[in-house]
């Protein structure tokens, strides 16, 4: 399995494109309410509980926005916070952090969100073998916060992309059927062929292409929306010859029942597609001292 690290070329591409449709040609409220000479303390507050992750896209926002905010976390990542927690203390220019707030709490909340239900995942499979992964059920550009955010969280993240396994679905089997029957054997054949490097995973259906994945020689196998019944069997077939993945149709209540199956691993697209984000909120206050440094470069870049 990876495991994915933070990669803020990607990031502040997508910081960039998220302040930019945030705030347009300037942030009129706070420009003309709060002026540029105001210097402000704040606090990052989980209103509930939760698992934290995210605290370097949050920083990455706000020093975007003006490189002379100091942001200090609190909280580190992956650890569960009880709800009023403080995550991280920010300071500087208060017009630049309340710019930055809504952009920096939407990344922040909804990473604390797929961190805090992987750990909730994670939970429910433990003293098993099995260990939980994501998918690539991702938000578009997104991928790899969302998959740190899982592994902060305490599951495990599938391939990244289309490009670092590959993974013979129904429809590559159906495809490749139309010059063989014997499609899957031909596909595995294949693929190994081309990507000698590449572990190969094959999606079985019955537990007929379980044996026809398991004599092609898979790295692992998914049993893709199987009852109990039928993945037990397939657990006695492949014997321990290679690995098991359950997927389709696995609900957080199903969790423990399938693990105590015997399967390897518990695919789940809700730990991205489905998550809901936890209730965080920037607290500010004005300071006594007038601020009296200039606005950064690339603040300035934001204020028309």
């Amino acid at each position: 399995m990876n495991t994915v690290k933070l990669d803020f070329d990607r990031i502040n591409t997508l910081i960039e494109l998220a302040i930019e449709e945030d705030v347009g040609r300037c942030d009129a409220t706070s420009l003309s309410v709060i002026g540029r000479g105001i210097a402000a303390e704040a606090e990052l507050i989980c209103r509930e509980e939760c698992v934290c992750a995210g605290l370097p896209a949050a920083e990455a926002v706000f020093k975007k926005l003006d490189a002379k905010v100091k942001f200090v976390p609190l909280a580190r990542e992956g650890e569960l916070c009880q709800p009023n927690a403080v995550l991280a203390k920010i300071a500087g220019n208060a017009a630049s952090m309340l710019t930055a707030e809504r952009t920096a709490l939407n990344f922040l909340q909804r990473l604390c969100g797929i961190a805090t239900l992987s750990r909730k995942y994670a939970a429910a499979v433990k003293g098993t073998k099995t260990k939980i992964l994501d998918t690539r059920k991702t938000t578009p550009g997104w991928r790899n916060l969302e998959k740190y955010a899982v592994a902060v969280g305490g599951a495990e993240n599938h391939r990244i992309g289309l490009y670092d396994r590959i993974m013979i679905k129904d429809n590559h089997r159906e495809l490749a059927g139309l010059l063989s029957k014997e499609g899957i054997a031909q596909s595995v054949r294949r693929a190994r062929k081309m990507y000698p490097k590449l572990e190969v995973e094959v999606e079985a259906d019955t537990l007929d292409d379980v044996r026809k994945a398991l004599s092609a020689g898979a790295d692992y196998i998914l049993l893709d929306n199987m009852s109990d019944e039928a993945m037990r069997e397939a657990v006695k077939i492949v014997a321990g010859k290679t690995k098991l993945e359950a997927s389709g149709g696995v609900t957080f209540e199903r969790l423990a029942k399938i693990a105590k199956i015997g399967v390897d691993f518990i695919s789940c697209g809700a730990l991205t597609h489905s998550v809901k984000a936890i209730d965080i909120s920037m607290d500010i206050k004005r300071k006594q001292i007038p601020c009296l440094y200039l606005a950064s470069a690339e603040r300035k870049k934001y204020q028309g």
